[in-house]
This record gives C-alpha cells, sequence and structure tokens, in this order.
C-alpha cells in the first residue's frame, strides 16, 4: 500500500493516537446549509467519525457519518433541519474505531446469505465541538 504525505513530517499514527486538528463550521448565506471543515492526523487505519449538530436546546438539527475516511481533511455540507435556523449551534464531532469482537479462537461462522452486522463496540479516540450562530442573536456580537 502507497501513503502519500503532503508534509514528510506527517507520519501516519495508531488508531488510538489520532486526533481532530480542527473543526470548523460557517452558515452559508442561505442560513440553511451549515460547511463543516473536519482535520484529523493522518492514520495508520481508516478512522469513522460521527458529526451532530445540535441548536440551544440540545435537538439534534443535522448529523452524518463517516465510515473509514480516506482522506484526514473532509467538507461537507449539511442541511440544518429546522424551520427557522436562528441562533447558537453547536457541532460536535467523534472520531472512533470499531472493537474487534471476535476472539482468535472464534472462527467465522457468517452463512452464505446472511448480512455483516456492524460491530456494536466503538473505541472513541477524539472528541471536539465548535459552536456558530445564525442571524441577530443576543450573544452574536
Amino acid at each position: 500500500m502507497d501513503i502519500f504525505l503532503q508534509d514528510p513530517g506527517d507520519i501516519p499514527l495508531p488508531p488510538d493516537e489520532v486526533r481532530i486538528r480542527e473543526l470548523r463550521a460557517e452558515p452559508f448565506p442561505d442560513q440553511r446549509r451549515v460547511r463543516i471543515t473536519l482535520e484529523i492526523t493522518p492514520f495508520q487505519q481508516r478512522p469513522n467519525c460521527e458529526i451532530q449538530v445540535t441548536d440551544v436546546n440540545g435537538n439534534v438539527v443535522a448529523s452524518l457519518s463517516i465510515i473509514e475516511s480516506i482522506d484526514p481533511k473532509m467538507d461537507f455540507t449539511v442541511h440544518l433541519k429546522v424551520e427557522e435556523p436562528i441562533g447558537e449551534f453547536e457541532v460536535s464531532s467523534d472520531i472512533y474505531y470499531y472493537e474487534d469482537e471476535k476472539t482468535k479462537d472464534d472462527p467465522d461462522t457468517q452463512l452464505e446469505g446472511e448480512t455483516h452486522q456492524l460491530p456494536s463496540r466503538v473505541n472513541i479516540v477524539d472528541s471536539r465541538q465548535t459552536v456558530f450562530v445564525i442571524g441577530d442573536h443576543p450573544n452574536s456580537g
């Protein structure tokens, strides 16, 4: 496998050492969409990520899942699921890996036609939050 790095000092890290470098949220002028930028450290194994946008009351107004990212720098556009998106919102991100639930002595017993289930246990290696404001909110300036 070839790994191409932009910075020779950026060495891919094992799963337990992968960290979020940047989490940024920028509302679009239409105030209904938000550009989310996520940058993580280079990695040896592809990480997973959950991102949620919540309003001031803690209601989830947007979310997305990234499974086995191939790039440490990612940009996404999310659509806010609220009628009037005004006020303060929080973006939270968790970087995680699935924990292997099989042991060495446990053979692969999946039968033909069975669907593969994702492991139910995850190991969160880093989390980050950031806040953004849309519209004329009392705390916006």
